[in-house]
């Protein structure tokens, strides 16, 4: 045993290393270095405490070094760690950013950390820079280059504020029994079959299916639900031209609320969806019919998320179409009672967006509303 580094615990200290070990609640390594305390205290040998707590020898060593040539809080505190020296300089970090953040090199779609590496190596005076330092650089920075994301820009103007506070105002608006509120769009959905059967799943095994698929055609969904009560439809066509729009039209008027006086709809800026479709796939007496009870409401273009039915389409898609479904048959069946249960269970969109809210977070297209008060000014 090194007797140079004898430990020798005070009663205090030994009752507060016990304490640490009895709470648990300290980082590892402090817990570690406790323990080595206490066991030099009981006057064994370095070779065999490192044995027994499964540390090295020359941990046991400096921590009793720490501990003798200072005190218990330097003997169970990080030792300071050096480490090598950045590879790359400020500036050259700044560099490196500049480069990521710049278009590709001709023929790639993307930045890479390997692409990364060699202009590095061309615009500096390294040898050579390893892809793992470049990482660690883009990382502290928060910079992927090799991915993108899509957005949509939209044009935020008086038309886009007018439609927001219409829609949402229809969403606030107590629910009337004549006159519902319906959120209507439209979904593609693949058929897609199985070339070879899936094995079921068994303990400890999950289910398994070949990733060759069989592709069946397509299907489109016309999805509504009314946004005041737990109701919500999902009609299956082979397309989704004018004529199968004027058709959800018509069953919504005749079918889902004969009785009503005006259904007003939500719905988005496809060119289909428009009085002229009905116009187009009906008399102009039965179109004139069905519009005297239909009253369009437009989101603003590129503001889907607007419409509350992208919402339910997501739990359609997540709850039950998150699979391979080969045939239309069986896709209208699954659908419809997908549709039986969640109408059953009367689930409800919580729609927590309206024109306070709408307005605080857009308040650069309100020039004329106070950010305070949300109130607008009245000309004297």
């Amino acid at each position: 045993m090194n007797v140079r580094y004898r430990v020798e615990l005070s009663e205090s200290e030994r009752s507060q290393l016990q304490g640490m070990l009895s709470d648990g609640e300290q980082a590892v390594r402090r817990l570690k270095r406790a323990q080595i305390l206490l066991a030099s205290d009981t006057g064994q040998s370095e070779e065999r405490i490192a044995k027994a707590l499964r540390v090295g020898v020359s941990t046991v060593y400096r921590t009793r070094r720490r501990f003798v040539e200072g005190n218990l809080d330097g003997a169970l505190s990080e030792e300071p760690r050096p480490g090598k020296a950045r590879k790359l300089t400020k500036n050259e970090e700044v560099l490196l950013v500049a480069t990521a953040c710049s278009k590709a090199p001709a023929g790639c779609a993307r930045w890479t950390l390997k692409l990364l590496a060699g202009r590095m190596v061309e615009l500096t005076e390294h040898a050579v820079l390893s892809r793992e330092t470049v990482r660690r650089r883009l990382n502290e920075n928060a910079l992927k280059p090799w991915q993108r994301k899509m957005w949509c820009i939209a044009k935020v103007d008086a038309e886009y504020v007018a439609r927001i506070e219409d829609v949402l105002d229809l969403y606030a608006k107590e629910p009337k029994a004549n006159q519902p509120v319906v959120s209507f769009d439209e979904s593609p959905v693949q058929l897609i079959g199985e070339v070879r059967q899936p094995i079921p799943a068994v303990p400890r095994q999950a289910e398994r299916y070949d990733s060759e698929y069989r592709r069946n055609g397509t299907a489109n969904l016309f999805v509504m639900v009314d946004a005041h009560r737990p109701w919500r439809h999902v009609k299956v066509t082979d397309h989704r031209t004018g004529q199968d729009f004027a058709d959800c039209m018509r069953d919504l008027a005749d079918m889902h609320y004969p009785r009503t006086q005006k259904i007003r709809v939500i719905l988005d800026n496809l060119s289909t969806h428009s009085a002229a479709s009905l116009y187009d796939s009906f008399p102009p007496s039965e179109a004139r019919r069905i519009m005297s009870k239909i009253e369009f409401h437009y989101t603003p273009k590129h503001a889907s998320w607007l419409n509350m039915v992208e919402i339910e389409i997501g739990v359609l898609r997540t709850m039950c179409l998150n699979r391979r479904i080969e045939q239309r048959a069986e896709l209208v069946s699954e659908i419809a009672t997908w549709e039986r249960r969640r109408n059953a269970s009367r689930e409800k969109i919580q729609w927590m967006f309206d024109c306070e809210k709408a307005r605080r977070k857009m308040r650069h297209a309100y020039p004329q509303i106070n950010p305070q008060t949300g109130a607008v000014p009245v000309a004297a």
